[in-house]
């Protein structure tokens, strides 16, 4: 008999999306942990600040293309072997910076050569996942699953770095570095516990032509467009800001690095509890509504944050902000999900880490403003326009509105009911 969960877990009753969000969780512990390491060793071997910037660079460009690719091949293909084959070739990638960093032969350029491996291989990692998940937990759970998913991200957000800081001191960065391969192995052989999962093919479409349909598909769906236009608002104009919190410890409050490491945690902890609030609601919840509500609270809440003179009334702010900001993303997420066809649930997918990675664009403009007028008031100001953009939304999109009336909605209503 299938073990009775929670309501906040109800995802969970299924085993092999068990299985998937350990697999999604052990990998993104370890990714996060590597960051780390990473942006070290490139430190270390340059001794410049712009090398950092590089290493992210020549992650994000590859990965942000190939987004526009790899829902066509997900959609095309078996996804668990896809996902294997992939986190493979991370496995093997990350194998050999470990084995030129303990022979002392260690580069830059290799670091940037695996670097683009690894972005190249991202999108078909996450967005892969996310496009199993229906088959594995069925419609009338889809909603649960994905805070449950973003729940494991957030977590993982938080320890990986936090547990690289710890471990590398003990057991030294080669020992740290190794740690992460097992858990690049760990989350593969989650993956090989899973059912095979194969997308609907309904149609014979050439490659290309199944690229150009995606932005066919979501053109002719307004729903759809709607929630990836929306969902990308945040993205550039006020999730940037953890970018700044550095220059706002520093240069606004004048704190300590240690006050730095505590907001950037309350950033996570707001996350996991804006995910865990989201699967305790559940389906009970009007979720268009309250996508757009948690994004208003968010922006109101943000620009608090960036006009407060305090560190200690910052904190607290910032932690309610990322409550609400997790819950409108993640909401914006199963939206799209549950209004796609299954046959185009991956290319959702891709899109939708398309506009995640988006977020860095964000992140200009706001640096070049704050160098004229400081970074509160372009922060403010940026918190306004998402505040003014939301209720925009609200007034003038009556497909938004009325969207939680959708039958494609609804109907996991009546399932329940």
């Amino acid at each position: 008999p299938v073990r009775q969960m929670p309501r906040s877990f109800a995802a969970l009753e299924s085993i092999p999306f068990r299985w998937l969000v350990s697999s999604l969780g052990t990998f993104f512990l370890a990714m996060q942990g590597q960051l780390v390491v990473r942006s070290l060793l490139a430190y270390e071997l340059t001794q410049s600040p712009f090398a950092l910037a590089m290493v992210n660079l020549v992650i994000a460009t590859p990965m942000s293309i190939g987004l526009l690719f790899s829902g066509a091949i997900i959609d095309r293909v078996e996804r668990r072997g896809l996902t294997i084959i992939s986190q493979s070739i991370v496995l093997v990638n990350e194998l050999v910076v470990l084995l030129l960093l303990v022979a002392g032969v260690l580069e830059f350029w290799h670091l940037l050569a695996t670097a683009f491996i690894l972005g190249v291989n991202f999108p078909f990692l996450m967005p892969t996942r996310t496009a199993m998940i229906y088959s594995l937990v069925g419609r009338e759970k889809l909603g649960n699953a994905m805070a449950l998913q973003a729940t494991a991200l957030n977590i993982a957000r938080i320890v990986g770095p936090a547990g690289m800081g710890l471990l590398i001191p003990l057991i030294t960065m080669p020992g740290a570095y190794l740690v992460s391969i097992l858990l690049y192995g760990f989350s593969i052989y989650g993956m090989v516990r899973l059912p095979k999962s194969y997308p609907d093919n309904k149609t014979a479409k050439g490659f290309f032509e199944d690229v150009t349909y995606s932005f066919k598909y979501v053109a002719n769906n307004r729903a759809i467009l709607l929630c990836l236009i929306f969902g990308l608002f945040p993205m550039l104009l006020a999730l940037p800001i953890i970018s700044f919190l550095v220059v706002f410890t520093e240069s606004v409050w004048g704190v300590s690095e240690t006050a730095l490491g505590i907001m950037m945690g309350s950033v996570g902890v707001g996350g996991i509890i804006g995910s865990l609030l989201v699967a305790r609601l559940g389906d009970t919840m009007k979720r268009a509504r309250v996508m757009m509500f948690a994004a208003l609270i968010f922006g109101v809440f943000l620009a608090g944050f960036s006009i407060s003179p305090y560190y200690y009334v910052a904190l607290p702010i910032l932690l309610v902000s990322n409550i609400f900001a997790n819950m409108s993303q993640t909401l914006n997420q199963t939206l799209i999900q549950l209004l796609a066809d299954n046959e185009v649930r991956g290319r959702m997918s891709s899109l939708m880490m398309l506009t995640v990675g988006l977020t860095p664009l964000g992140v200009l403009p706001v640096a070049y403003f704050a160098e004229f007028y400081g970074i509160a008031n372009t922060m403010f100001v940026a918190c306004i326009m998402l505040v003014i953009v939301v209720l925009a939304f609200f007034m003038l999109s009556p497909t938004l509105r009325k969207l939680d009336k959708d039958p494609r909605l609804t109907e996991i209503q009546e399932v329940q009911g």
